[in-house]
């Protein structure tokens, strides 16, 4: 079955929109209006399509309310609704979504608005609401079957888009190690560009180390240093891009990881104590989250 842009797989309505997607109920909620079934089918299947991509746009257009004022019968008019707040998931969705289904802080800021108005809007319907976690959230420990056996998620039926992901973490020395590093001259040699080839090599095979990783086209795979000997720290940040059906976080911070265990393997004649901290995603950016950042409350850049 094929399913219009801004149309949920899980609401099982074709391109012909016989029914009023989710989309298009956001839009009228926000505009105050009521549609009947026999009102939306009035309207011409151009405009109907135009309804539900206005739906799904950040921000709803006031100026979709002359399209849908010309159904037959008329909306009835209703006191506009609000959004769904963007920071904070509403206390009756989390309990109604239970603890198998979890939905944080920060998971629920990365949702689009309507993603948010979709799993708001079903938790009257469990069943409804389950689907639209699941396709939405996706967190519902997705690679465990049924009965707990592992398993890759099925990616197939997502777009292939540009990925982006950008990776952290730091090696904490002494001071004198990170000037070393910096000029090349530790007893083993450039530290820096052995471990910039072995994060790269481990971007590549992540797949083969995290074993429910798909295997993606990397594009482009970097990593940069920053040494700052005042701290005693050199600051590792890998950034791995891919055009592909899932992201490139995982690869991004095993990128990282493997080349920070690299900076130790290469300086622990001179400080075996140094340590590895703050492994973690900085950013990442394509697919349905979009653009997402760390936030600063957990310790952004």
């Amino acid at each position: 079955m094929t399913t219009s842009p801004g149309v949920y797989a899980f609401e099982r309505i074709d391109d012909a929109l016989p029914f009023i997607p989710l989309a298009a109920r956001r839009l009228l909620d926000v505009l105050g209006r009521k549609l009947s079934l026999e009102g939306w089918l009035s309207l011409p299947l151009d405009d109907r399509r135009r309804i539900v991509r206005a739906g799904a746009a950040e921000r709803v257009d006031p100026g979709a309310a002359s399209i849908v004022d010309v159904a037959t019968p008329a909306p009835a008019r209703s006191p506009p609704q609000s959004e769904p707040d963007g920071t904070l998931p509403p206390r009756a969705l989390a309990d109604a979504l239970g603890p198998s289904r979890p939905l944080v802080e920060t998971t629920w800021r990365s949702l689009q608005p309507l993603d948010r108005y979709a799993l708001l809007k079903s938790v009257a319907k469990p069943e409804k609401l389950a689907l639209a976690y699941d396709h939405i959230v996706g967190m519902r420990l997705t690679h465990l079957a049924g009965r707990g056996e592992a398993r890759m998620v099925d990616v197939g039926e997502k777009s292939e888009t540009h990925r982006r992901a950008v990776a952290s973490a730091r090696v904490c020395t002494t001071r004198g190690v990170v000037e070393a590093m910096a000029s090349g001259t530790t007893a083993k040699g450039d530290v820096l560009a052995a471990a910039r080839v072995a994060g790269i090599l481990a971007a590549k095979r992540t797949p083969e180390l995290v074993p429910l990783c798909h295997p993606v086209r990397t594009t482009r795979a970097a990593i940069d240093f920053e040494p700052d000997p005042d701290r005693g720290e050199l600051r590792v940040r890998a950034t791995i891009e891919a055009i592909d059906r899932t992201g490139v976080e995982m690869e991004a911070m095993v990128a990282a990881s493997v080349a920070s265990l690299t900076v130790y393997d290469m300086i622990k004649s001179a400080d075996r104590w140094a340590t590895i901290e703050a492994v973690r995603l900085d950013s990442k950016s394509g697919g349905k989250s979009g653009d997402v950042a760390r936030p600063p409350a957990r310790g952004g850049s």
